[in-house]
């Protein structure tokens, strides 16, 4: 079959037969009287396989050596190839996010453009100090995706600049709250507080549905983080899981204040207070629990918690009995 024949049967171009015939990756078996390239059979398969190895995105010097090599593996090769393919979209796929977060700043010339590329380069930065003064940069009108201060701060481990960047999420744009939701469905429970602090220091309405979804998280700092911010908001729906907070001695003053916060009107004051006592009463409340609870009742304003520090100050518990006496005695003062 002639040089013609077999391009339009395997679709490669007769310049591309040629320069295979130059690499020696296909020699055709005979020639014709006239001297024109005649390929057998064998010739063809052999076209046929190339073209399916190159599909594969080997290079025409790795193809010669498969086939021509007795020892060649596929097994190995494929495995190459799946790590060659997966680094190459991973690379690539980290390219259209650093694209698509330029576009999402829309600088206006190639000066913002450069500003942009230089803080996403120092919020990804090995040292502390470049990532903390990218994240502050926000103070300086440089336009900083939210999108990649939500990712910084669901990866930082240094607390000063975890600190920074929840500020410059504060001043980010919308998208804060619903990007930080998908980092509450992180498998990776530090994620997941982290995505809890941050979405603390959000305003709205948005953020405080998402802080109310995170009440329900596995893990009872993530929990403890969303009902703190929650308190903080006045929602009252919290004060079963601060009472717990207290209870197992988990930034129990940081809960009391919370209920003390939210102890803001008479009859909210008095359910708090009647909650405290009905913990207080289990039995398996033990002593430093009832003493952490005892002293959660000295914000508590209204009747009710009045009368439990009265019984409390009778209660055998002599620590607990002392607290009691020592509440009472500030609440007269005021």
């Amino acid at each position: 079959m002639l040089i013609g024949e077999v391009s339009k049967r395997s679709g490669v171009s007769a310049r591309m037969l040629r320069h295979y015939e130059s690499l020696g990756l296909v020699r055709p078996s005979g020639r014709t009287g006239s001297g024109y390239r005649e390929y057998a059979a064998q010739d063809i398969r052999r076209v046929f396989h190339i073209e399916s190895l190159r599909s594969l995105g080997l290079s025409l010097r790795e193809i010669g050596r498969a086939l021509d090599d007795p020892g060649f593996t596929p097994s190995a090769l494929v495995g190459d190839l799946i790590r060659q393919t997966r680094e190459r979209i991973a690379a690539e796929t980290e390219l259209l996010t650093r694209l698509c977060r330029i576009d999402a700043a829309d600088p206006a010339d190639w000066e913002d453009t450069l500003q942009v590329v230089a803080l996403l380069q120092a919020l990804g930065s090995q040292s502390a100090d470049i990532r903390q003064r990218a994240a502050l940069s926000s103070a300086d009108g440089i336009p900083v995706p939210t999108e990649a201060l939500v990712e910084a701060a669901l990866s930082e481990t240094e607390p000063g600049v975890a600190g920074t960047l929840r500020w410059a999420l504060a001043r980010s744009g919308d998208d804060g709250p619903a990007l930080l939701a998908k980092g509450l469905g992180s498998p990776v429970a530090e994620v997941r507080r982290r995505a809890v602090r941050s979405l603390a220091g959000l305003p709205g309405g948005e953020a405080t549905a998402h802080l109310r979804n995170a009440l329900t998280d596995p893990d009872a700092e993530v929990c403890g983080y969303a009902a703190l911010a929650l308190g903080a908001r006045g929602v009252a729906e919290v004060v079963p899981t601060l009472i717990d907070m207290i209870v197992a001695g988990r930034n129990d003053t940081d809960a009391a204040d919370a209920l003390g916060r939210l102890a803001s009107d008479s009859a909210t004051a008095d359910r708090i207070a009647t909650s405290l006592v009905d913990r207080l009463a289990r039995d398996t409340t033990g002593a430093p629990a009832r003493g952490r609870l005892t002293q959660a009742l000295a914000d508590i304003p209204g009747t009710a918690a009045s009368r439990a520090l009265v019984e409390l100050s009778h209660d055998e518990d002599r620590a607990v009995a002392l607290t009691a006496a020592y509440l009472l005695q500030l609440r007269d003062v005021q």
